[in-house]
């Protein structure tokens, strides 16, 4: 690469003669062998016509820099649990150019290797291949088994451990009990899904604790580049810790999938009327019971709050009910006697 100095000094424009009838026109195409370079004087050598000075070539240290950014920002990652959620991470893992790999008790080898990530039917070679970041997509009713068999001792020290389920405390306080201290553990939940993020992240909720991440600078890049793989998407990034996570997820999440599971058992259909409030709850009802019963009873059995939602829930309807009869029963008495409710009148 030329300096600012050196474009400040004026070019020549002579042509250097080769041979009897051939002259360079170009830099690009001028090529010195290590014999004609020796006999060409040295005046001859400064009187070079450069036509292209930005050019990177693959030697260049320009190129070279750039080379080793890129791959200091990209990540290994290793998906355990390669079911939809998985895939549906995967994708946009992929297309941001980190190395993936996966592993699930379903072979899903021909669908990895559709997507560009390596799979692997056997724990133990995924973990040979050293990733910088495992993360789990299993199911909440499957974490702890999965987990528990895992072969840790297989990866290095300080690996960083990730979730995505929808419940938090339960996984923190698991990391912490199985996990050894050197590994970091980072608790997330992205606040959406294949169905709900096929148009894109942007301004979708994701939500994560940092729950042990080591001092070294290195582990608390490594961190904030896997962070920086929603980021990039969009994603509102909101820090929280998880058992604050789990008391709004109770209110907002858990209350949306039990609407949608109690509409499920109406049997909705759509009608040749139908309003706007009708299609949202149609599109409540597709939303919610298009993810397994399995994630539904995950969210009630792994987060306390939800039983007390449910008795709220439960004691609204009732208080809904009684308002509703009551201003029946007023009805039917005006109907009746004539009169308000509480008044008689006297024969």
């Amino acid at each position: 690469m030329l300096s600012f100095q050196s474009l400040q000094q004026p070019l020549k424009s002579k042509l250097i003669p080769l041979s009897n009838s051939s002259t360079i026109s170009s830099y690009s195409n001028f090529k010195f062998n290590n014999h004609k370079r020796k006999q060409l004087p040295l005046s001859h050598r400064n009187d070079l016509r450069i036509q292209a000075i930005d050019a990177a070539q693959p030697f260049d240290l320009e190129s070279k820099i750039v080379q080793r950014f890129e791959k200091s920002s990209k990540l290994k990652i290793a998906i355990v649990g390669f079911g939809n959620f998985g895939q549906f991470l995967a994708k946009t893992l992929v297309t941001q150019g980190h190395t993936v790999l996966a592993h699930s008790r379903s072979d899903y080898s021909h669908i990895a290797h559709d997507m560009g990530v390596s799979f692997f039917a056997c724990p133990d070679d995924l973990c040979e291949e050293h990733p910088e970041v495992i993360l789990l997509c299993t199911s909440i009713l499957s974490t702890e088994s999965v987990l528990r068999s895992f072969p840790v001792q297989r990866l290095k020290r300080s690996t960083l451990f990730v979730d995505v389920l929808s419940v938090k405390e339960f996984p923190r306080s698991l990391f912490l009990e199985v996990l050894p201290p050197e590994f970091d553990i980072l608790c997330t939940h992205p606040m959406f899904g294949p169905e709900s993020g096929r148009d894109g992240w942007s301004g979708l909720n994701f939500v994560y604790e940092k729950v042990r991440i080591g001092d070294e600078e290195l582990r608390i890049n490594r961190c904030d580049r896997f962070l920086k793989v929603f980021a990039q998407e969009g994603c509102k990034m909101v820090e929280m810790t998880c058992g604050e996570h789990d008391r709004h997820a109770a209110e907002s999440q858990f209350i949306t999938h039990v609407m949608g599971r109690m509409l499920e058992k109406l049997a909705l259909e759509s009608t040749p009327i139908n309003t706007k409030g009708y299609e949202s709850l149609l599109d409540l009802v597709k939303n919610t019971c298009g993810d397994s019963f399995e994630l539904f009873y995950g969210l009630f059995m792994y987060n306390k709050n939800a039983l007390e939602q449910i008795e709220r829930l439960d004691m609204a309807f009732e208080s809904l009910k009684k308002q509703l009869f009551g201003q029946l029963h007023t009805v039917l008495r005006k109907q009746l006697f004539g009169t308000e409710a509480g008044k008689t009148t006297v024969p």
